[in-house]
């Protein structure tokens, strides 16, 4: 399977018919012409990788993550982190860092008059929420993708891994007990599996012959870069600052935290034809023309880029050991802020489902569940940004409902959810509440899988794969009994045990005296 060849199929597309916290150490890569061994090769350190890499290693499970670039990516094309997110980065230890890293998204400012001067009016793009017991993350965050990646590279550090930069796998072929992949520079890797999180133009989607089936969203080029301002520039930096005067489009510039006077700037042309110029001196001509910025203004263009909004969904998430995450799998408008979040959620759906087979003995099948889980979710978020982005475009009323939080998700009714009990159902989300000496959320949080017992006997297990513990009544969750996966979602639910035991042997965690 050569990467730059969409129509050459893999040699072989044949898949295979104690608690895992211990640190896993990064796997290295050898010299040129040698190869590496490894559980799991992931491609592409953005945050899908990043995030895969990070729970594979706080599950021991030996991974290898490969960056074409020398770097992490410098530039902010994701800058929203959604509640449902910030549950996740509390599971995996990183809310306090990127809480301490973000701010509140600010309110829209209008600027108008003849120069684009003028204070006009101001509004909330997203609807605010009050934290609850149960969604102690009530409201988007705002923390530049380029932040995120830091914080999450430095945090697999401190697990153990690490990424190597400048390593391009050009092409890949798997058999009945693996993956070979072959770098540029003539070196190899041999996994178990392969997780393509290489972006929406992944070279390994196209390599295996996987069609994304989607729609253009707008026909209008967009323009998204970073720049540093002048601290003259603008008047403050507590808004997100908007300008529609230039009948060649407009333009929002949109303070990135962490950096005085960092800011994101987002334009639309007018012009279905028009061909966006990404070099800095075109970034400089466009701020000046459509804001009441100079380019004298403009300290530094950071990163640059062009695109029009489209929506697209792959048509299987997996091909034999390879899968496809993240933006490999599903593009979106960046309206409501949905593509990174719906990434780094599949990437935690599906490292524990690999830990299951790799260390727990579960069957290969359990990696079926996670295409079969997150390819619906993709698609709802898909025809949600969409719905959204041209919302905007008629100019109505685009503010941004509970719907983009992502805290109502869940997998009722999919393959690995099974009864229900009290006031839930098994698929949907788990949630937090108070308890004496802490909060659920501490009970969940790790690797581990949990059993909730609400005012019900628990049955008695053994190990550390099953961590047990007996509540009191709480309405959030109701009488009974509720298994939590690793995940944060409902697997099984029951009154009693039943069916506990069957549940726990097909996804490899049963442990009983």
């Amino acid at each position: 399977m050569e990467l730059n060849d969409v129509k050459e199929p893999a040699p072989a597309t044949l898949p295979e018919t104690s608690a895992a916290t211990t640190e896993a150490p990064a796997t290295p890569l050898p010299t040129a012409g040698a190869a590496a061994t490894t559980d799991v090769l992931i491609v592409g350190a953005g945050p899908t990788g990043l995030t895969l890499a990070i729970d594979l290693a706080r599950r021991g499970v030996p991974a290898l993550l490969v960056e074409k670039a020398d770097r992490l990516f410098p530039g902010s094309r994701g800058k929203g982190i959604q509640p449902r997110t910030l549950e996740l980065l509390d599971d995996l230890g990183l809310a306090e860092a990127v809480l301490r890293a973000g701010r509140d998204y600010p309110r829209m400012r209008d600027w108008v008059g003849p120069d684009g001067t003028e204070r006009g009016r101001e509004w909330d793009m997203i609807e605010r929420a009050r934290p609850t017991e149960q969604e102690p993350y009530a409201n988007a965050l705002l923390l530049g993708q380029a932040r995120l990646q830091e914080l999450l590279y430095a945090h697999l550090k401190n697990l153990g891994g690490d990424v190597v930069f400048s390593a391009e796998v050009t092409a890949a072929a798997q058999d009945t007990d693996g993956v070979t992949a072959f770098l540029a520079d003539g070196r190899t890797v041999r996994a178990r599996y392969l997780v393509a999180g290489d972006g929406g133009r992944s070279g390994i989607r196209r390599a295996l012959g996987i069609a994304m089936q989607g729609e253009s969203v707008d026909p209008k080029p967009m323009l998204v870069a970073d720049l540093t301002l002048t601290d003259d520039a603008i008047a403050d930096d507590l808004n997100w600052h908007v300008w529609t005067l230039s009948s060649d489009g407009g333009a929002v510039l949109c303070p990135l935290p962490g950096e005085p006077n960092l800011f994101q700037l987002i334009a639309q042309y007018s012009d279905e034809n028009a061909v966006p110029d990404t070099s800095d001196a075109g970034v400089r001509k466009l701020v000046a023309a459509r804001t009441a910025i100079t380019e004298e203004q403009i300290t530094e263009v950071r990163w640059a880029s062009d695109f029009r909004p489209r929506a697209a969904l792959a048509d299987r998430y997996r091909e034999g050991r390879i899968f496809l995450a993240g933006d490999a799998a599903h593009i979106h408008s960046p309206a409501g802020g949905q593509g990174l979040n719906t990434s780094v959620q599949d990437a935690y759906n599906l490292g524990w489902k690999l830990a299951q087979v790799l260390r727990h003995g579960a069957p290969d099948t359990l990696l079926d569940t996670y295409e079969q889980e997150r390819r619906p979710i993709a698609a709802d978020v898909l025809g949600m940004s969409t719905r959204l982005h041209r919302t905007a475009i008629l100019g109505e009323n685009s503010q941004r409902g509970s719907e983009v939080r992502q805290l109502g998700l869940g997998y009722r009714g999919g393959p690995l959810s099974t009864g229900r009990a009290g006031a839930l159902e098994a698929g949907d989300r788990a949630p937090d509440g108070r308890l004496p000496d802490g909060r659920i959320f501490d009970l969940l949080r790790g690797p581990h899988f949990t059993l909730l017992a609400f005012d019900t006997p628990a049955p008695a297990l053994t190990g550390d794969l099953v961590r047990v513990h007996e509540l009191g009544a709480y309405e959030a969750y109701g009488r009974g009994l509720f298994l939590v996966r690793p995940d944060g979602y409902v697997g099984w639910a029951g009154e009693d045990a039943t069916g506990l035991d069957d549940y726990l042997a097909s996804i490899g965690a049963a442990e009983r005296p």
